[in-house]
């Protein structure tokens, strides 16, 4: 019994369990002694500590760069998603005091020169090339400390109201000119087509006249409609004045 109790005590203290993501540091007398874990694993108490159990799963950190100035000197606020993993837990307990705040402070370091670099047009427009960019500048700065950033995301790009309103009215402004340039080359296209209407029929009195007659028809050629038509026009068309309406009246399909 009297040995029982002591052995007890130090399996009490000795034995550990990092989980399944985790990662172990185990220090002897101090110095790096190696990782363990995922599991059971056994240390000297007294002589052996855990400083840290290393999250080894992807893990998402939301970073926010306020009244950040873009390259044409426009405030903006600009939220941004950085999805990075400790690959060497090692590395990153040894070779930085604190990685996940050393990930967060760089990640906003470089969301903010990254702006200054950029047009505002290019900030809103081309947001995944940005990311692109904030990643790779991440990823550089962060693996000798044993984590790789997987992606940034740019989740939002906020502009003064004062600015907002005055790029809605240029958009709108820009969209009542292209209206206008379609309408009036549309306006040229149909002139266009007249032109060579008038010429095909130059020359041509009997084709005008069938043509005339047929619109006048499909005037009239509904049931209860009412077409006037000046004399000198249905002289024009050789229509035999009233008698031609008439004429023309009589022959419509009844409905």
């Amino acid at each position: 019994m009297a040995f029982g109790f002591p052995a007890a005590l130090f399996l009490l203290f000795s034995l550990k369990v990092a989980k399944q993501w985790e990662r172990a540091v185990v220090l002897r007398f101090g110095k790096f002694r190696g990782l363990k874990g995922p599991g059971l694993f056994a240390v000297i108490p007294v002589v052996d500590v855990v400083s840290h159990l290393v999250d080894q799963r992807v893990r998402v950190s939301d970073v926010t760069a306020e009244s950040a100035l873009t390259r044409d000197t426009v405030p903006v606020n600009v939220d941004a998603i950085v999805f990075w993993t400790v690959w060497d837990a090692k590395k990153s307990i040894l070779e930085v005091s604190d990685y996940i705040d050393a990930v967060l402070y760089g990640a906003q370091t470089a969301l903010r020169e990254s702006i200054g670099k950029h047009m505002l047009a290019e900030m809103i427009t081309e947001r995944d090339q940005l990311g692109k960019e904030l990643q790779k500048i991440l990823d550089d700065k962060t693996n000798p400390w044993g984590i790789t950033v997987n992606s940034v995301e740019i989740r939002d790009v906020k502009i003064p109201p004062d600015l907002e309103d005055a790029m809605s009215r240029q958009a709108q402004a820009e969209r009542e000119r292209q209206a206008r340039i379609i309408l009036g080359t549309a306006e040229t296209e149909i002139s266009e087509r007249f032109v060579r209407a008038g010429e095909a029929y130059e020359g041509h009195p009997l084709a005008l006249h069938l043509r005339a007659m047929n619109m006048l028809y499909e005037a009239i050629k509904e049931k209860g409609s009412m077409v006037i038509v000046p004399s000198s026009a249905v002289e024009t068309m050789g229509l035999g004045g009233l008698s031609g309406l008439t004429a023309l009246g009589k022959d419509a399909p009844k409905g």
